[in-house]
């Protein structure tokens, strides 16, 4: 998981150092040994815990019941909230151990576990989705220099179907927006086709392209254009209504999903999922003091990052800010051009300007994307007859169910949970997209 950007981390994974890359070289260092350049990189609360001399101890128990280290065999890095999970399948001399890494938004470590190698977690279909109604088959979205691999989904039959293009959240997400054994985009593919309805889904250019960004980088290059193009390979494809393709986009792709309707007729409405309204800075200030909340008394990190991203804000809002000026974004150096797009460009207005029905969903549980922006929503298309809105009150950024106690915003632990979007989400949004071609 993690990705307006509101996974926090996965956000400044466009211009940070690569997460994988700096867990690979802090194991690296524990197996040297140099445990005070390794401690070095700890958070308040875990250089308190761990202390060189204490880091240096459990490493050397840990060998001794594990043999010396040999390699790294695999890597994998999932989104918790705002923090970013990296796991070391690493083998030693007696054995294979996972090392998990979890690394603040500012890059500092916050956490370390040796635990026995497991087994990867799989998706499963949810109970809503039926596999012998549907089949699948590889797509491309785009075209040179970002060709983007995609699943298209298909209902049996020969239709002409609905279809739904699928938007990402923030940061570099793979198709599925996998977290983990987490895969929100495959839910919603199985569960729409199972209903009668075609799902298009791809990679994010983050994800294939790492390099991606360039000098002039903005939201276009890194959600817009490459959603109107998914937009027009479905019009293309037998079997796909061309007048009845809609695009869902989700968090970032939410917020995004009216400038992707601008001017493109092939766009016959818009799902928005936990789209936020208000501005970058202004919704990380607001998680950054959420999070700390959760606990007596913030860390100093957790300061940090509060004030770090005030200064964000004011960075971004000044009237001097240039596009080719390098934005401090928690040690991540961002093109001034990426903020100044956002700067002028309110997702609300321009989707009351649009002429096409629309249909808002928010999780009550939501701290990443809050009541303040589903509220802006609804004031913006009030006077829209075709515009729904939806709150559902148990479910999270991922519309999924919170495994958090209480009624309140849902903590980071949620995104550590297998679940699946909620069947409720798909039951509504297939309601939504007949209700519409009824309407036409």
């Amino acid at each position: 998981m993690c990705r307006v950007a509101l996974f926090l981390a996965s956000l400044t994974a466009l211009g940070a150092a690569n997460p994988e890359t700096s867990a690979r070289a802090f194991l690296q260092q524990l197996a040297s040994p140099q445990f005070t350049q390794a401690a070095a990189q700890f958070d308040d609360t875990m250089a308190a815990a761990l202390p060189p001399e204490k880091l240096a101890s459990v490493w050397d128990s840990l060998t001794a019941q594990a043999g010396s280290f040999q390699s790294v065999l695999s890597a994998t890095t999932t989104q918790q909230g705002a923090m970013s999970v990296v796991t070391l399948r690493s083998h030693f001399e007696k054995g294979d151990l996972d090392t998990r890494v979890v690394f603040d938004p500012s890059g500092k470590i916050g956490g370390l576990f040796f635990v026995p190698a497991e087994r990867a977690a799989r998706w499963f279909q949810p109970d809503y989705a039926n596999p012998f109604t549907l089949h699948e088959q590889p797509v491309t979205v785009g075209n040179d220099p970002w060709r983007l691999p995609g699943t298209l989904t298909v209902p049996n039959g020969t239709g002409p179907f609905p279809a739904v293009v699928l938007v990402h959240g923030s940061g570099p997400e793979d198709q599925d927006e996998t977290i983990g054994p987490i895969k929100p985009f495959k839910d919603l593919a199985w569960g729409l086709a199972t209903n009668g309805i075609a799902v298009l889904r791809y990679e994010k250019r983050t994800h294939r392209y790492p390099n991606a960004i360039t000098p002039n980088f903005t939201v276009n290059d890194e959600t817009v254009d490459d959603a109107r193009a998914a937009v027009a390979l479905l019009a293309s494809e037998r079997g796909i209504d061309p007048k009845r393709i809609y695009v869902l986009g989700h968090s970032l792709g939410g917020t995004l999903a009216p400038r992707i309707a601008q001017n493109d007729s092939q766009v016959a409405g818009l799902i928005l999922l936990a789209g936020a309204t208000r501005s970058m800075p202004e919704s990380l200030i607001a998680q950054l003091k959420y999070m700390s909340s959760l606990h007596s008394q913030p860390t100093a990190a957790e300061t940090q990052q509060i004030r770090a991203a005030e200064q964000l804000q004011k960075q971004v809002d000044s009237p001097s800010l240039r596009p080719d000026d390098k934005v401090d974004l928690f040690g991540a150096s961002i093109p001034g051009s990426y903020f100044l797009d956002l700067r002028s460009y309110h997702p609300a207005q321009t989707a009351a300007a649009l002429n096409i029905p629309i249909l808002v969903l928010q999780g009550a549980r939501d701290y990443q994307v809050t009541s303040a922006d589903f509220n802006t929503w609804k004031a913006a298309l009030a006077a829209d007859p075709r515009a729904s809105f939806k709150l559902y009150p148990q479910l999270t950024h991922l519309f999924m169910p919170s495994t958090s106690p209480g009624t309140g915003p849902g903590t980071p632990a949620d995104y550590s949970n297998p679940s699946h979007v909620d069947q409720a989400v798909i039951t509504d949004i297939v309601h939504w997209i007949k209700s519409a071609a009824e309407a036409r």
